[in-house]
Formats: C-alpha cells, structure tokens, sequence
C-alpha cells in the first residue's frame, strides 16, 4: 500500500480521530488547528502538526499544505472559514479536497466551489445505523445506487452444502466474501468452493440489501 500525505484542516473530534487512525494505517498526517489545546492533543499522535489560523491562505501557502495527497477541511460548525478554507486550497492547487459539511446549504455551497468529496457523518453514520437496526446481522450499508450492503449470515440450512451447489451469485445475485469457522476469531479471505459448510459457520455476503434480507441460510 502506498504511502499518503494527507493534510485534516481542524483538529476536533472528527479530524482527530481520522488522523490517529490514518498513521494507524501507515499514512503520513499534517494536522493544522488554531486551538493550542487540540494542537498538543494531536502532537504525539499525527506526523506533523501547526497551530494556526487556517482561514489565512497565506499561512495555508507556507506550509504547503496544498502540496498533500490529500487535504480534509473539518472545521466545526463555521460554514464560513469552511467556505473560505476551501477556496483557498482549491485556489492554491490543491489536487483532492474533502470537507464536511454541517448543513445541506452547506454542501451546495462546497460543491459550488468545485470540492472533490463534502460528506456529513451525522448523516452517514444515522442511515447506516438505519439500515443494521431493520436488518439485523448487516455489517454495513454501503452508499451505491442499488442499495449495496455487506451482512453476515449464520448457516444453518445450508449446512452440509458446498457454495458451489448453492450458487449464490447466479442464483441470488449476492457474492461471498469472506468466511469464519464456527469457533474460529478469524475471518479467511478466499472462500473454498467445494467445501460443505458446516452449522454455525459465519459468511460475510455482499449484494443487494433487499436480496440479502431473503436469504435463509
């Protein structure tokens, strides 16, 4: 896996934790917030970080942040240094801009701006939440035009059959991605096609979410 510079515009609890999981990743994280306290929060968790004011594009400019893989503006609930912020990267050459947004007006307004990816995680993280209470067993809901997600099944009538007698992709449209022996902790990546499943092993499907509810496994 390659290596990203990846520069998060305001360190609260959003940029924070998306930093610390990043270098987690391996990712390289310039961390920027005029706030002293969240600066030296993030000090010995991001690669880099400076405390300014980032709606100053000339501060913006001489640290380069611009120059990053990736920039990501989170900057609270002030539409406008979020505004202000994003045209300046977008001014400064910025090659991929993600910001979040607080409001729908907001993500207009960003999008006006020519921002590459405006997200609103109060919104993600409900409809996901949506989706795993009315379909129990849903890993995730993945945000795709055919109602995407990832689930879990338990076998049980399909005990003693092989995926390849089940034929789940021609059959139901769903493909298995991964797999986990009953007793096991650990998922295996490349399910084998002629080995019967045994009661109470765990498959990890994707596919349409209304197809998946139907299954009976």
């Amino acid at each position: 896996m390659a290596v990203l510079q990846i520069g998060i515009i305001g360190l609260g609890k959003f940029g924070y934790y998306l930093g610390k999981n990043l270098v987690g990743m391996g990712h390289q994280v310039l961390g920027l917030d005029a706030d002293p306290e969240k600066v030296r929060n993030a000090q010995n968790v991001l690669t880099q970080v400076y405390q300014l004011e980032a709606s100053d594009k000339k501060a913006l400019e001489q640290i380069r942040v611009a120059d990053m893989a990736h920039v990501v503006v989170s900057v609270g609930h002030s539409m406008e240094a979020s505004i202000l912020i994003s045209l300046y990267l977008k001014e400064l050459g910025a090659s991929k801009i993600w910001v979040k947004a607080v409001s729908t007006d907001h993500e207009k307004i960003l999008r006006r701006i020519g921002v590459d990816e405006v997200f609103i995680p109060e919104r993600y993280a409900a409809k996901q939440l949506a989706h795993r209470l009315a379909n129990p067993g849903l890993i995730e809901f993945l945000p795709m035009d055919q109602q995407v997600a990832i689930k879990e099944l338990i076998v049980e009538a399909w005990a003693g059959k092989t995926l390849r007698q089940l034929a789940l992709t021609n059959t139901y449209g769903v493909q298995v991605i991964a797999y986990r022996l009953q007793g096991e902790k650990h998922y295996s990546y490349i399910p084998k096609a002629d080995e019967p499943l045994r009661q109470g092993d765990f498959l990890v499907v994707v596919g349409n979410e209304k197809k998946l509810s139907d299954l009976k496994p």
